[in-house]
């Protein structure tokens, strides 16, 4: 007639993961039903992470000697113990031990009472109500616990019947007798011989002038559970008796009905269904149990030794899922002791965000250490088993305790480096437009018609579209622009190198004409210059062609180069086609170095092969550079570093090749004449 234990036991553990107790110790008896209550309750701590930090088993039967022998055997643990959490379990006889071992304590360790605080958790099965117990120990001790109760109700008539009890009307074991000597501090002379300390009854006390903590004029959990037995009795009878079957057995009465009626009196109770006068529905469940619950009381207790029991939450087995367990925590009364509250009940203090568990070699799964998340992940929460990453959009904070979001990043128009980049492309590419003006007007003088003049345009202009196309590279890359930008940058500087080439092979085509006019002055013209330009920019276009067939760039997030930023970007798509680009201008650039540096001492009039040698070899120098400056830069300053390579070698080419021209022209227009040439050839014979 009580609700299944087990659903208790489940309470228990709901009620400690809503605090969050995860270290607690435990009290219980060495009887079938205390080791029914371990047997169940440790596989449920095991699989909610709760560890019993101390055991104390008590003896079947506890009295004064048993209560000392435990006092001495435990006072240790007690004493030592970091819990801040005991479940009790048992009967009246745990309870008596545990208020005689903390009022025992409390008289030896007067200075230090730090063990006494604490949230006890006691089963429905004690009875705190036993007035006996609270006049001989100390109440104040159990203030603030917690416990579970039976359900009930008033029951009417049932104050008028208490009104009217008296010890006359004992007529049994002389229970009332005792009760009322105990309750009244007086004796019955008819029952217990004179006590000089005690006075005599009068015979007029009433219950209902016993404080309610002592006595409680309304039905007790256990009471009302008596009361719904003995009625669920009385319909199971009512029903067998009133049964066809039983009506014939009695027209055949037979040596077995007897155990018959048992029997069948025993499955009718298990399938009773009735309401008591308090309107309280009485069923059982498939198993035969009481289908009920329990009520969650707080002991509150005061300085006269007296106490009560305030309802702050309940077990409803017909509740919906996930409401069968609920707590009021506003209505709770905790120790006084409690630095904190709710208290806290752990191996150990909980990870801090940004820190997870690490696990302590010989120590319970609940005692353990505190790591800092390693790189790249977070605990957000405390007391985290293990750190998570963060999503692809965000990165840990400096603590590791949370995610920011990444911010895009590449090399914009509107920060100081691009604006920087994109001021020296437009300056370079206008000084290139202004040499190239020049040499239009001048294209009659001797030095512009030098070394193919028709190159020196194909060459400048090919150079303020090198200038130009670094342009592509600034700013938020999109499909036009990574489709573009390798593409210019390829063909256009495989132009100018090329035409680099051919503007040297002319000087040396040149020259070995002149030594034998009948074999190569049928090479010395535009045609071999154009067939070079044009034959090694096709080969650069093929390139750019197959690469951008096959695997073309795209623009692309790339949210792992760099921990704190989302880099957008230009995927290259193929690298090996990237680098094949980059090498098959450098193959161009190192023949054109060669050629120049074997030419360079020739001798013709105007003769460029040294400012080609040197301009080669500042050109090679930058490209040679790059790839590991590339390679070890990230984000937008790879970008940068490309810009940068563009320019300065296009820089290089310019300057080294067209400086001295241009000096000739604007500032010693004297020297750019026939005579002056016809002068130097001679003087380059002898």
């Amino acid at each position: 007639m009580v609700p299944n234990e087990d659903f208790q036991i489940w309470g228990i553990v709901q009620l400690l993961l809503h605090f969050e107790w995860k270290w607690v110790g435990l009290i219980t008896k060495d009887t079938k039903s205390g080791e029914h209550f371990l047997s169940t309750l440790e596989p449920m701590f095991s699989q909610n992470g709760i560890c019993i930090a101390s055991k104390v088993i008590l003896p079947k039967d506890i009295g004064l000697r048993e209560m000392i022998e435990g006092f001495f055997s435990n006072i240790d643990t007690f004493l030592n113990a970091k819990e801040n959490v005991m479940i009790l379990y048992g009967e009246v006889g745990s309870f008596a031990w545990l208020t005689f071992f903390i009022s025992a304590n409390t008289f030896i360790t007067v200075d230090d009472m730090s063990f006494a605080v604490k949230v006890w958790i006691m089963t429905a099965q004690i009875d705190v109500a036993l007035h006996i117990i609270q006049k001989a120990f100390n109440m104040q001790a159990v203030h603030g616990a917690i416990s579970f109760a039976l359900q009930s109700k008033d029951i009417e008539g049932f104050q008028e019947y208490l009104q009217a009890i008296h010890p006359s009307d004992d007529k049994g074991n002389g229970f009332i007798k005792e009760f009322w000597e105990q309750s009244f501090d007086c004796f019955i002379p008819s029952y217990n011989a004179p006590s000089g300390k005690l006075e005599l009854c009068t015979r007029e006390e009433k219950l209902e002038s016993l404080p309610t903590p002592f006595f409680d004029m309304r039905m007790t959990g256990h009471s009302y559970s008596i009361y719904n037995a003995v009625y669920a009795l009385v319909h199971a009878f009512h029903t067998m008796t009133s049964s066809r079957l039983h009506a014939r057995e009695k027209e055949k009465p037979s040596i077995l009905a007897p155990h018959r009626q048992v029997w069948k009196l025993h499955s009718l109770i298990q399938r009773i269904s009735f309401n008591n006068n308090a309107g309280d529905e009485v069923t059982f469940n498939e198993q035969g149990e009481l289908a009920a619950g329990f009520l969650i009381t707080n002991l509150v207790s005061f300085p006269n030794n007296s106490y009560v029991g305030n309802k702050v939450g309940s077990l409803d087995p017909h509740a919906p899922p996930g409401k069968e367990f609920t707590i009021n925590e506003e209505r709770i009364q905790w120790h006084k002791g409690f630095v904190q509250v709710p208290p806290s009940s752990l191996c150990n203090a909980k990870c801090s965000p940004g820190y997870s568990k690490k696990k302590e070699e010989g120590m319970t799964f609940c005692c353990y250490d505190c790591a800092p998340c390693p790189e790249g992940k977070v605990a957000k929460l405390t007391d985290r088993d293990t750190c998570i990453s963060c999503p692809e959009d965000d990165y840990p904070n400096h603590g590791r305790d949370r995610c920011i979001p990444k911010i895009q990043t590449f090399l914009s128009i509107e920060e100081s480096l691009g604006i920087t980049l994109a001021s020296l492309s437009l300056f370079l590419s206008l000084l290139t437009a202004f040499v190239l003006a020049i040499f239009i007007k001048q294209r009659h003088t001797p030095i512009v018609k030098a070394n193919n003049r028709g190159l020196s345009y194909v060459l400048l202009t090919s150079l303020c579209l090198c200038f130009l196309s670094s342009l592509l590279f600034i700013g938020k890359p999109n499909n036009l622009t990574c489709l573009l930008r390798q593409m210019a940058f390829g063909i256009v500087f495989s132009i100018a190198v090329s035409s680099v080439l051919a503007k040297t092979m002319v000087v040396v085509v040149a020259f070995m004409g002149s030594q034998s006019r009948h074999i190569f002055r049928k090479w010395i013209g535009k045609r071999l210059a154009y067939y070079v330009v044009l034959g090694c920019s096709l080969v650069q276009v093929s390139i750019c062609v197959a690469w951008f067939t096959w695997s073309p760039p795209f623009p692309d997030f790339n949210k792992h180069l760099i921990t704190e930023e989302i880099v957008v970007e230009c995927n290259e798509g193929s690298v090996t086609m990237f680098y094949c680009v980059l090498s098959y201008m450098g193959f161009l650039s190192f023949i054109s170095f060669i050629v120049a540096f074997l030419a360079r001492k020739l001798p013709d009039s105007f003769n460029e092969a040294k400012f080609i040698t040197f301009s080669m070899l500042v050109f090679c120098s930058v490209w040679v550079s790059f790839v590991p400056t590339y390679l070890s830069t990230k984000g937008k300053y790879m970008v940068a570093v490309e810009v940068f390579s563009i320019l300065s070698s296009g820089a290089g080419l310019l300057g080294c090749i067209f400086s001295p021209k241009c000096y000739i022209i604007l500032l010693k227009s004297d020297l750019n004449n026939r005579e002056q040439l016809i002068r130097r050839r001679q003087n380059s014979k002898i």
